[in-house]
Formats: C-alpha cells, sequence, structure tokens
C-alpha cells in the first residue's frame, strides 16, 4: 500500500525521542521535571499492558511474540555454522526492558575507563558512577557509595533458594573462586554469587513501569503508541523533526517537529537503520539504498554482541524448574506467587552469576558465567527439557569480532541485516573455549555431586578444543546485548559517529542516546549501563552540570 500524508499538520515539541525504552523512559522522565518542556515519545509497539509483560516468569512467553518484539535474525556467518540466531528486541513501552531477563548488572570500573581513554570527556567509572546510582534503589546491604537509595529503579537479592544452586556457588568456592559480595562494586567483580534484579514484589520493574508512566502525569509527554519511525527531518544539516507511520495501518504518515532536538533511542539496530534510510550512514551504502546523503558516518558499523555457549546436565535427587514450570507445580507456584511468597513466577532466567578469568595471568575477569536449575530443549529455546535440568552458560566480557547493522533497502518495513560475525577473531574462540572448559568443570565438582545426573549438552564424546569450538558454532546464541552502531567518539575518530556530548558528528539538533553509542562492550549485560547513558545524557541535554564525584571512591 503507498504511503498517505495525514491531514493533520504535523505537531511541535521541545524534543521528539524515537523509542521508549531503557534510555527514552528515563529521557523522558528527567525532561519533563523541567516545567517549561515538551516531549512527545514515539513508540513502534503498542501499549505494555500484556500480563506476562508485568510478571517475571512471562518473559520466555513474550520473548517470540512478535506483536511486542522485533525478531530480527542475523545473518549466516562461519562462526554459527551457517546459521541464522534470533536476535529478540523488545517493541513496547518500555523496550527491551519489558522483555529481558531482569538483571542489575553494571560491569567493571575498567570498562568506562577506557570509553573515556578513547577521548570521550566525563565518561570514566568515576564521572559515571554517580548516574548509576541516581537511577538505582537498591533494597537491601549495600555499600551506599557504591549504590543509589532514592532512585525509581527498585533493585533486589533474589528470595527464591533452590539446593542445587547452593551447591553450585559451593562448588565453584572449592573450585577456588571467590563468593562475590558485589558483583557491582565496580573493582571486585571476580567470583560467584546471586544476581541483583530489577523484580520487586513479585513484578518486573521495567524502565516504562518506573520512569515513562509516572512522567505521562505532567501532562507535558505526549506518549504516541503503534508510531513508527520512518525517517529522521532535515533542514540543511539540522534534524527537524520525525516523519513517522501508523503501524496499525502502515499507511497514514503523520509528522512532528522539535525546537530543540531529536533524540534517537530505539536501540542499536533500529537507531542504526533509521539513521541510514535518514541518510547517515556510509555514504557508499546510502548511495546503493537510493538514500540522499546527509553525513557520510559510520553509523551501524563497530556492531557487537555477546556470544554465549551453554551447558546442560541431568538433574537428580531434587525438583527443577524444568519440572515446576507445568501441571500441578505450576499450579502451586502460581499459588505462591499470588500470596506474595518465593515463586518461579518470580525469578529472572538467570540466578547465580560467575565472572572468572581465562587465563590465571589476567588481573580481571574476562569471562561471565550464569547457572539455573532449568534446561532448555536442543534446539528450541524457551521450551524447557522434560527431564529435570541445570544450565551453566558462559560468554566472553570483551568480543573482539566486529559486525554491522545495514539497511536493506530505503523501505522501513523491511528489517535490515545484521551481522555480528561471531567468534570471527581468534581470541574470542581462545577466551569461550576457555569458559565452556570452566563451566564444565563447574558442573562436575564434589559439591554438586548429589544432583548431577550425567552431561546432557554436550555429551562426554565432546572433549578437544575443535570438538567444543564445533559445539559452540552449531547451538550457541545471542545474549541480547547489542551494542556500538552509533559509536561515541572524537571527531578525529573515524569510526565515531557521536561524539561525547552524543551529538552526531556534523549535524546540529540530532542525539543518539542508547546502546548503540558504546564505544566498546562492557564486561556486563547492557541493560544498566544504558539508564545510566541516558541519566547523564538527560543533564547534558538540560545544560546542567555533571554530577560531581562520588566522595570516597578514587579516580
Amino acid at each position: 500500500m503507498a504511503l498517505q500524508p495525514d491531514s493533520h499538520a504535523g505537531e511541535t515539541f521541545d524534543y521528539v525521542i524515537v523509542g521508549s525504552g531503557a534510555a527514552g523512559s528515563v529521557l523522558s522522565a528527567r525532561l519533563t521535571e523541567d516545567p517549561d518542556v515538551t516531549v512527545c515519545v514515539l513508540e513502534s509497539g503498542p501499549p505494555d499492558r500484556h500480563p506476562f509483560i508485568h510478571v517475571p516468569g512471562g518473559f520466555i512467553k513474550m520473548l517470540f511474540n512478535p506483536t511486542y518484539t522485533w525478531q530480527f535474525k542475523t545473518e549466516p556467518g562461519e562462526g554459527t555454522a551457517g546459521r541464522q540466531i534470533l536476535t529478540t528486541q523488545g517493541r513496547t513501552l518500555g523496550g527491551s526492558s519489558s522483555i529481558n531477563g531482569m538483571i542489575y548488572n553494571r560491569g567493571q570500573r575498567a570498562d568506562f575507563d577506557h570509553w573515556a581513554q578513547r577521548g570521550n570527556r566525563g565518561w570514566g567509572y568515576v564521572d559515571v558512577l554517580p548516574y548509576f546510582k541516581r537511577t538505582e534503589r537498591r533494597i537491601g546491604l549495600a555499600d551506599e557509595r557504591i549504590h543509589g537509595r532514592n532512585g525509581a529503579l527498585p533493585v533486589t537479592d533474589i528470595d527464591w533458594i533452590h539446593p542445587v544452586c547452593e551447591a553450585f556457588i559451593a562448588g565453584a568456592v572449592g573450585a577456588g573462586l571467590p563468593r562475590c559480595a558485589d558483583y557491582n562494586s565496580g573493582d571486585h567483580q571476580e567470583g560467584v554469587g546471586y544476581f541483583q534484579r530489577a523484580i520487586y514484589r513479585g513484578w518486573r520493574h521495567s524502565a516504562a513501569r518506573v520512569f515513562l508512566h509516572p512522567a505521562r502525569a505532567s501532562g507535558r509527554l505526549d506518549v504516541r503508541t503503534d508510531a513508527r519511525a520512518a525517517q529522521v527531518l532535515f533542514h540543511g544539516k539540522r534534524a527537524v523533526g520525525v516523519r513517522y507511520v501508523d503501524d496499525r495501518d502502515r499507511t497514514i504518515q503523520r509528522e512532528v517537529r522539535a525546537r530543540c532536538e531529536v533524540i534517537l533511542s530505539c536501540g542499536t539496530v533500529n537507531t542504526a537503520k533509521l539513521l541510514q534510510i535518514s541518510g547517515v550512514g556510509p555514504a557508499a551504502l546510502l548511495q546503493s539504498l537510493g538514500v540522499t546523503v546527509v553525513a557520510d558516518l559510520p553509523a551501524g558499523e563497530n556492531f557487537r554482541d555477546h556470544y554465549a555457549a551453554r551447558m546442560v546436565a541431568r538433574v537428580k535427587n531434587v525438583r527443577t524448574i524444568n519440572e515446576m514450570s507445568h501441571g500441578l507445580g505450576l499450579a502451586g507456584q502460581i499459588a505462591r506467587w499470588a500470596m506474595g511468597r518465593p515463586s518461579i513466577l518470580a525469578l529472572s532466567p538467570s540466578l547465580v552469576h560467575w565472572f572468572w578469568k581465562s587465563e590465571e595471568a589476567l588481573d580481571f575477569p574476562d569471562l561471565q558465567g550464569v547457572f539455573s536449575p532449568a534446561s532448555y530443549k536442543q534446539g528450541f529455546v524457551g521450551l524447557l527439557d522434560d527431564y529435570p535440568g541445570m544450565t551453566c552458560g558462559v560468554w566472553q566480557h570483551r568480543p573482539e569480532s566486529i559486525g554491522y547493522v545495514r539497511a536493506r533497502s530505503a523501505d522501513l518495513f523491511e528489517d535490515p541485516a545484521i551481522q555480528p560475525n561471531y567468534l570471527a577473531d581468534p581470541i574470542d574462540r581462545h577466551v569461550l573455549i576457555a569458559g565452556m572448559r570452566l563451566a564444565r568443570k563447574l558442573l562436575h565438582t564434589p559439591e554438586l555431586t548429589p544432583y548431577f545426573d550425567g552431561d546432557a549438552l554436550p555429551g562426554t564424546e565432546v572433549q578437544s578444543d575443535d570438538e567444543l569450538l564445533d559445539y559452540a558454532r552449531q547451538y550457541g546464541s545471542t545474549a541480547y546485548h547489542l551494542i556500538g552502531t552509533a559509536r561515541m567518539g572524537p571527531a578525529t575518530d573515524r569510526t565515531a559517529v557521536v561524539d561525547d556530548q552524543l551529538r552526531v558528528h556534523g549535524l546540529a539538533g540530532l542525539r543518539v542516546v542508547d546502546a548503540s553509542i558504546m564505544p566498546s562492550m562492557p564486561s556486563a549485560n547492557t541493560y544498566c549501563s544504558t539508564l545510566m547513558i541516558a541519566e547523564k545524557a538527560a543533564d547534558m541535554i538540560r545544560g546542567r552540570p555533571p554530577l560531581a564525584p562520588v566522595e570516597g571512591i578514587a579516580a
């Protein structure tokens, strides 16, 4: 169907934000704190009313629901044995924070110091720590120099303790990993323990729930759902608005104008695509698409993601989540959840973390591992095994392999080509194999023996480095941590798209605020850092001085 212009003239706001995910929700809340500011948020997906969004255990149902998610797939590659990998992203109010694993994980001090060392002033650890704190409402024991108590996002400790998790932790400690008191301390990530998570009183607390929805009460925030951004509008080199399409009928075009700025917060894939089809990207690519070049910048390049391999074992002598998730077991868990008691319905998918080194000579961990007393059928992510099972997964913190996101055409309804080039770099292969060997070792500790009933995936026949690598290529998958396609860096950095104020190089009135600006992968899940980026960007946009460093935390 041909797109038709709307009969109504475009409205004007101070700021137009594309995307209502982690970053868009925080920006909406902060910008509308100013009484004379108006903000319009464009969200391609529907409202976040589905109950499975808000019940933590419903994440696996939402992950494959195309109404509320972008069902992106990667291009085939050697690192995935020619497979395409489903790379789902959130497509509703709250974005991926409405469908993710709810893990609160900041990363290491060195991650952000590295950002600053690349020429990004004000992005070192001591600079960003106050913004991590401003978002967080830590519930439970914590170092208050590191953790926030007054933010909007509740961060809690797990309240559902399973004997297999306890045995796994004890076994890891016996194998030489320390028990980690707080992996979010910045300086002491190494070790094993339970995850912190954005779950409170049995409910998911997405960015939309804690930031976006409360901000609507101001009357200065206009949130438009089913509004698919089609193009950033420019007057010369200045962004002046956004053209979007009603995604319910896909025929009516509308425009909104921005007095001050257009802000792209639509995620690593969609931000890259929207920039490209709006004329901001590699000139050769845009010309091949028939798009007029507004700015020749490497939008869509420098793409990175975490590639995870999982080891599965059968379990004996105790019930796992596999059995608890159906029949009378599930009925009992629903009843417990309804009464506010610990239940599998109020869990993140990964319960235990372990951070360690692929080589003893390293100063800091380069591996992240996860553990849960549950397992998924081989080749069917989201479908639990029929037998009692447990899973130990692992990925490399900072992959060296670099990929891209590139629009296939100027058609806003066509998904872009996503090529992560998983495991292309030999360092990535070496580190992942070391991680897999450690994961297998942690499933074979004496402490876990009472519950261990044999290897399921990969089987005992997989032993050599080549066999482990082949297994990872055939069965590994994304950790959904996509970054880098609008990389932050100085104008002298030919890989950079935005400066350290997140303004697009060479253009006015256009910023990018989401995980796409990350210069390199943090040693963590990316949700936390995205919230921090938005908090810091909000002060930049409002012309406020940066928050003061935390007293007692040295540079």
